[in-house]
């Protein structure tokens, strides 16, 4: 018998066997034509070959659980030309050995089907690498002291940069100006709050970027103000474009050299593929001139940014780009619909528990363009919008069903909500219903708990970060960091989504711990569940012969783990990433 797969062919006499829902070949010594170019041997293999868990995180009847718990359902895997062309036992993988296969023992470490960050900013991680950081940074004077220490190494005039500070946890005492000028008067100062949505300037800065007691802030910003009418030196959502702009931007080769970078870090982290979540003009020229040069480490699924209109409609022009043999797709558009919990900018349906009379922002007064987000859709691209308000969601559902109504076929798109942060328990239904995925980020939840129950109320609160309400629902899940406002380390994703904890692990039983999900939705909603999100699910997010790929290895079983001993996921580290075939990073050489 002759037998095909991708494009390597194999002489065989063999009968099929079933492992795990899977089925595999057993052979007597069939010759591959072509030897693997990696076999991963000694392994806990996953394959996350069988069906989703239900709805309350039961795994379903075809999975390597049972009473004792989680078991591997495979022992290696046989790689040739970036698709995997064997998983199963040690011996079934022999035959696809030759002279120049690379073999590497795993020692017992874990493979699971490649991981994915699903939202992610990561021209600005690749700046921020180059950044002064502030985050755990508690105070303003000590983040003004490590700023004027960086100022004393520099040539006076330069623009320093640094980022972190935590604009949600600083909400009821913003820094000013006043401190950082007397500290720091020669240099122009732009400091990025640790989610993006504020920014804190020096008199220098300010005054290079033009804003004085007179400027006019955009749609869905705001200028900080003293009782004068000045600004402090605080800008808050749209308004953080005010002093960006006045940031000499990198050329195309240091936006290049960043990028790289920081995929070269989520590599190290065990990520084969990241969706940047808004990409712009100068971005995308960086990541399409890198995947011509071959030199995109991970792929990557970028979402236009619906801000930048111009880039925007030439691609409503152009169309999506879904081959998914480019590692650089492009076929999604991210919006944003209202601000962040933190800063107050997220919308409400009611006020602010914490601020009466206020309840955020959204829509056309956050600067949501309706019409050119339809267009969009329409054109084929994935609408990704973020809304984290119970008013924003809501108000977002809005525009996806009155999409839906004039144009049906937008429906099947896959369409996200990103945050979906705080929602209101009679809309939960309406994100199923509506076919919308449901883009989250475990670490949210542990960093905000100590301030959101204060800006929502003990009532709201329980509708905040809330996975398994969604999973009960129906609702599709993908699981991300949204770095670099958080660590991106899947380790600390998986340990929030599973135990509802900081990395102190408090509280005890966990924060509202009945929306923890358990250890495999974790995992399937930063793997199997991205590959779906991105519409590459029949290609990646299990380990099967003829798929890509794209695998992580870690030094812990996080599933067994997970089950038995959660707190113990910190502790994790990624032993290798495989990515299109290729070792994109190794922790030990073989």
């Amino acid at each position: 018998m002759r037998r095909r797969s991708g494009r390597v062919a194999i002489r065989v006499h063999c009968w099929t066997r079933s492992l795990a829902g899977l089925a595999f070949l057993a052979c007597g010594r069939p010759q591959p034509e072509t030897p693997a170019d990696l076999i991963i041997t000694n392994a806990r293999v996953y394959t996350f070959g069988w069906a989703d868990p239900s709805p309350d995180g039961a795994p379903a009847p075809g999975a390597p659980h049972g009473a004792s718990g989680w078991s591997p359902d495979a022992q290696t895997i046989a790689i040739q030309a970036g698709r995997i062309r064997f998983v199963g036992d040690q011996a079934g993988a022999t035959t696809y050995r030759g002279p120049a296969t690379r073999v590497v023992d795993a020692q017992g470490a874990t493979v699971l089907p490649g991981l994915v960050d699903s939202h992610t900013h990561i021209a600005e991680l690749g700046a921020n690498l180059t950044r002064v950081s502030l985050v755990g940074i508690s105070t303003e004077a000590d983040a003004v002291a490590k700023i004027a220490e960086v100022a004393a190494k520099t040539p006076r005039g330069e623009w320093i940069q640094g980022y972190g500070w935590d604009e949600g946890a600083w909400a009821n005492h913003y820094p000013t100006t006043a401190l950082l000028s007397q500290k720091v008067p020669n240099h122009p100062v732009y400091l990025r709050g640790l989610h993006g949505f504020a920014v804190w300037g020096n008199r220098l800065a300010f005054a290079k970027a033009g804003i004085t007691g007179s400027t006019t802030p955009p749609v869905g910003g705001e200028i900080v103000r003293d009782a004068g009418g000045q600004p402090t030196g605080i800008l808050k959502n749209r308004a953080v474009a005010l002093l960006e702009a006045a940031v000499p931007p990198p050329t195309l080769e240091q936006l290049k050299t960043q990028l790289v970078t920081a995929l070269d870090a989520l590599g190290r982290a065990g990520y084969v593929a990241v969706h940047e979540a808004g990409t712009p003009t100068d971005e995308l020229a960086a990541l399409e001139a890198l995947e011509d040069e071959g030199k995109l480490p991970l792929r990557v699924y970028a979402m236009l940014s619906a801000r930048d209109t111009a880039l925007a409609r030439r691609w409503i022009a152009r169309g999506p780009v879904r081959d998914a043999s480019r590692m650089l797709r492009v076929a999604s558009v991210k919006a944003f619909y209202d601000g962040a919990l933190g800063s107050r900018g997220a919308r409400l349906l009611a006020d602010y528990s914490d601020l009466p009379g206020h309840r955020g922002l959204s829509g056309s007064g956050y600067g949501f363009d309706q019409k050119l987000m339809a267009q969009l859709m329409k054109a084929g691209f994935q609408a990704s919008v973020h809304a984290i308000g119970d008013a924003g969601n809501r108000e977002t559902l809005e525009f996806f069903e009155s999409v839906y109504r004039q144009n049906p076929e937008t429906r099947s798109q896959r369409n996200r909500i990103e945050h979906a942060q705080v929602v209101h328990p009679d809309d939960f239904a309406r994100f199923a219903r509506d076919s919308i995925i449901a883009s989250m980020e475990p670490p949210h939840a542990v960093e905000d708990k100590a301030w959101a129950e204060a800006r929502l109320g003990p009532d709201r609160i329980k509708g905040a970060y809330a996975w398994r309400s969604m999973r009960r629902k129906g609702v599709r899940l993908v699981f991300n960091s949204d770095l670099p406002g958080s660590d991106y380390s899947a380790f600390y994703g998986l340990h929030a989504a599973v135990t509802r904890r900081d990395r102190q692990l408090e509280p005890r039983e966990g924060w509202f711990p009945e929306q923890r999900v358990t250890p495999e939705e974790a995992l399937r909603a930063y793997s199997t569940w991205g590959a779906y999100a991105a519409f590459v699910e029949r290609e990646t997010g299990i380990l099967a012969p003829g798929r890509w790929a794209d695998l992580t290895m870690m030094d812990i079983d996080p599933l067994a783990v997970g089950e038995k001993d959660p707190g113990k996921l910190l502790d994790g580290k990624i032993v290798m990433t495989v990515g299109a075939g290729k070792g994109v990073y190794e922790a030990r050489k073989q």
